[in-house]
């Protein structure tokens, strides 16, 4: 039995690899999603990230496809009190920003699509710094109170911001973020290391990082000479151009075989790892790609793997 990690200071216990629902009704249809997600629950997933906004960039979408998928099969299974669903506001094209009324609006629509009467854990996806944090935090609040939303969290938001939110909650009782979507992942570590982890460390928020694959690079299937049919192969292909890159490539290799565990396992093993963190994001457009991301619940890395890692991504 996989052990599951407490999310900051909740009472959420998640599986320690969430599953992205980015690609629900963009790149994986009706039937794909499905059953990516019966093989993720059963393999002893519970943990969902999607945001109201997926996937508005697809031709034909609006907004809101992946939500709508996701409702559709909680209902279609009958076990919605199984799995933390964590859902996003600011970006979704009829409702953008985090103005009081625009996150209870966007709120209210998301639990439509999902089919649910609350969000397990909702997230502010980008920070509108000419909004105050006093607002935002307010109406986070009052959803709380309302029994619409569980628990609050932040993504994308500078250590400033986070920390006058924290700070704003603390003085006046209300709801309080205990977690944090960041950009991190073996090839992009500023995004998060320093002065962000060190007040998530600190103040006892949990990181839920997305990227955590690098857009498929850390998966190893980009290698010099080859060609990957993706709607992010251009992302991913240009991290073979750099140093860093390639010695990440090589010592993920070299430790993947002394574990005989796929190249992404080990990438979101060395990434659980790390403080604060409590479950990377990564998405499967197919059942296939699901068995090296759910690997990461049981591969520990040593201490000599992980500082060979933390060394060749420095």
């Amino acid at each position: 039995m996989t052990s599951l990690r407490k999310l900051g200071s909740s009472d959420l216990e998640v599986f320690p690899l969430a599953l992205g629902g980015n690609v629900f009704g963009w790149t994986a249809d009706e039937s794909a999603s499905f059953a990516v997600l019966d093989a993720y629950t059963a393999a002893g997933g519970n943990f969902v990230d999607t945001a109201d906004v997926y996937s508005a960039w697809a031709d034909g979408n609006r907004g809101g496809e992946s939500e709508t998928l996701l409702g559709k099969w909680l209902q279609a299974r009958g076990n919605r009190s199984e799995v933390i669903v964590a859902t996003k506001v600011s970006q979704h094209p009829e409702y953008q920003g985090l103005s009081a009324a625009n996150i209870k609006a966007a709120a209210d629509a998301s639990l439509r699509r999902l089919g649910t009467d609350h969000i397990d854990l909702y997230y502010t996806h980008y920070d509108k710094p000419e909004v105050p944090v006093e607002e935002i935090i307010g109406a986070l609040d009052e959803l709380v109170k309302a029994g619409k939303v569980r628990h609050i969290a932040a993504s994308n938001i500078s250590p400033e911001r986070l920390k006058e939110s924290l700070d704003f909650s603390d003085r006046e009782g209300l709801a309080r973020y205990v977690a944090l979507q960041p950009h991190y992942n073996l090839v992009s570590r500023d995004t998060y290391e320093g002065a962000l982890q060190d007040l998530a460390d600190r103040e006892g928020l949990s990181a839920v990082p997305y990227y955590a694959l690098a857009s498929g690079f850390l998966t190893g299937k980009y290698r010099p000479g080859t060609t990957v049919d993706s709607a992010r192969a251009g992302g991913a292909a240009k991290h073979l151009e750099t140093e860093r890159g390639r010695k990440v490539l090589a010592a993920l290799d070299e430790i993947a075989e002394a574990h005989d565990a796929p190249v992404a396992t080990v990438a979101l093993a060395w990434l659980a790892a790390q403080p604060t963190v409590a479950a990377p994001i990564t998405s499967a457009r197919t059942v296939e790609q699901l068995p090296a991301l759910v690997g990461v619940a049981e591969l520990t890395l040593t201490d000599a793997e992980l500082t060979r890692l933390t060394e060749a991504s420095a």
